[in-house]
């Protein structure tokens, strides 16, 4: 097995990844999936001129005659002459003429005679102004957020194109991996498919499912071969000694490794390869957090370049409190902080979740690391 420096395999995932086809949706169905094309107003924001406070539309300098009201939704247009006023509801359309909304707070109305004091264009929202029709709101590449689908809906868009999420299917691979209930003897229980039905979609996939299977490599190697799925997620067997099938059913099906193992701790014995139709096969290792930090190198940036969205520089930090910095391997440690600084938190064991758990980010600790700044890989939450 020979092995990629993080950061290079990093990449190389990202790299390889080419974006799947585009396809037009329904903006109610997009969220999350990434914009292939840019968005474009449908029609300018506002569509009318509208009125930003409940008060008085009014023409002129004051005093105002009060002549009217003027509710929020259809209504027919109206209009008002200087020295004139009508009563308006924000999001109302404001009356041709008016020159500003005056709030209620604001006036004085007495005997059908508004004063007040408000300087000309206040409170009134004009057509276009925050965007005209035909303008790009956001590139390609975006992610499709519940407030991207909702200035969407604003500028009258209703169909988005759009790429992913890829579809994940995971393979949770060993005789001893137990699902319910204590473990008897020579079992453990499966810790790494309770962690997908969140991370997959936080990493911008769509889980179709988890599929359960011994250590024959008949069996893997089927699994693999079926799989209705963009990517192919094998959890455990990742190695290369006897019961470590995935790598032999790689070869059995003709793939190309991409990544063939990471110099890293915990999480070297994981992989990336392209199978023969164009799918992929992300290999986690079967210690859990090793399977957690082989997830956040390979799988995101992989899911990442799938989707075609940027692959994000990750931020830095200082980091206070004890590790040990290995010289020829990168250490990614679960750590906790504010402000720029993060200390480590629970364990970086490969078989235990438990810093993970309480972390919010990975610190990624570089090969004869001498207390510089060091990246971190937000945990998904």
């Amino acid at each position: 097995m020979t092995s990629h420096g993080w950061s290079a395999a990093r990449d190389a995932a990202y790299r390889s990844a080419r974006p799947l086809p585009a396809k037009e949706i329904p903006a109610a169905d997009a969220l999350g999936t990434t914009l292939a094309d840019a968005l474009v107003a449908a029609a300018p924001m506002p569509s009318f001129d509208t009125a930003a406070m409940d008060g008085y539309a009014v023409a002129g300098d004051p005093p105002w005659r009060l002549v009217g009201m003027v509710a929020a939704g259809p209504v027919e247009r109206c209009a008002i002459a200087p020295g004139e006023a009508v009563e308006i509801a924000t999001g109302a359309w404001v009356p041709t003429g008016a020159t500003a909304v005056l709030p209620y707070e604001h006036a004085d109305c007495k005997d059908n005679l508004v004063t007040g004091d408000v300087p000309a264009g206040r409170h009134i929202r004009r057509v276009g102004e925050e965007m005209a029709a035909g303008a790009t709101v956001a590139p390609a590449g975006t992610p499709v957020t519940p407030a991207l689908l909702g200035l969407a809906a604003g500028l009258a868009v209703d169909a988005l194109s759009v790429r992913g999420p890829a579809r994940v299917l995971a393979l949770v691979i060993g005789n001893e991996v137990g699902l319910t209930g204590l473990p008897g003897s020579g079992r453990i229980r499966d810790s790494i498919g309770p962690m997908l039905p969140g991370l997959i979609p936080a990493l911008g996939g769509r889980l179709t499912g988890i599929v359960r299977l011994g250590d024959r490599q008949a069996e893997v190697t089927e699994a693999v071969r079926t799989a209705d799925a963009d990517v192919v997620l094998s959890c455990g067997a990742s190695s290369v000694g006897r019961a470590d099938t995935v790598r032999a059913s790689l070869r059995a099906l003709g793939a190309r490794l991409v990544v063939d193992g990471v110099s890293c701790r915990p999480g070297h014995p994981q992989a990336l390869a392209e199978l023969a139709d164009g799918r992929w096969l992300v290999a986690l290792p079967g210690n859990p957090y090793a399977a957690l930090v082989a997830a956040m190198t390979l799988l995101d940036p992989l899911l990442t370049g799938l989707a075609g969205r940027a692959l994000p520089e990750l931020p830095t930090a200082t980091f206070t409190g004890d590790v040990r910095s290995r010289t020829e391997r990168t250490r990614l440690v679960p750590v906790t902080g504010r402000a720029g600084a993060v200390r480590p938190i629970g364990t970086d064991r490969p078989a235990s979740l438990h810093g993970a758990a309480l972390a919010e980010a990975l610190a990624v600790i570089p090969p004869g690391w001498a207390g510089e700044p060091v990246q971190l890989v937000a945990l998904p939450h």
